[in-house]
């Protein structure tokens, strides 16, 4: 821990690190599919990956719009809308312009909480949260989605899928890069 940082500190940096580290992996298998694989379905029960970004757009915005001050669940938003997509205005562009602005509403959001903020309570839906626990109840929603949008990328993908972390057939060799110098496992110096 940083010399004279709380325990709220490090939350709340370590709370926006996994924050981006979400949203870079789902925008990483994003660049990897067509317009086409964007909205493409698996059958007629499941979602695009447009469908996903729509909804997680749409809980961004509602869910820290204001989020000290008002109920995490707006008034405004149909959650059920973002399950639907309207052909004339869902581009891809649109979801994606979409995403940023929802982004963009919770870093503004969340970076700037103080230790005070991390233990007051905000409702969602009615029901009072912790700061803290709200902040955890989207990074955990959040990253359900994500996992979505990175399998069925990499369904599309398929052979020119790129990966998003550790080559398979690769972890011990990454391991030993990652060790620090005379660790047990550490690469060898030459």
């Amino acid at each position: 821990m940083p010399s004279g940082a709380s325990v709220a500190d490090v939350y709340r940096e370590e709370a926006v690190r996994e924050f981006r580290s979400i949203r870079r992996l789902a925008e990483k298998a994003l660049t990897q599919v067509s317009d086409r694989d964007f909205f493409a379905t698996l059958d007629s029960e499941s979602n695009s990956i447009a469908l996903i970004v729509k909804h997680i757009a749409g809980n961004l915005r509602s869910r820290w719009t204001d989020f000290l001050t008002s109920d995490g669940e707006k008034p405004d938003r149909r959650r059920d809308n973002e399950f639907a997509l309207d052909a004339s205005a869902d581009t891809r562009e649109s979801l994606m312009a979409r995403w940023e602005e929802g982004w963009r509403i919770l870093f503004a959001n969340v970076e700037p909480l103080t230790n005070e903020d991390l233990l007051r309570e905000v409702p969602i839906r009615g029901e009072p949260h912790t700061v803290v626990r709200a902040i955890n109840r989207q990074l955990t929603h959040y990253a359900g989605h994500v996992s979505q949008i990175v399998l069925l990328a990499k369904h599309w993908a398929g052979p020119k899928w790129q990966t998003l972390s550790v080559p398979r057939g690769q972890s011990e060799t990454f391991n030993r890069k990652m060790m620090p110098p005379g660790a047990p496992g550490a690469a060898k110096g030459g």
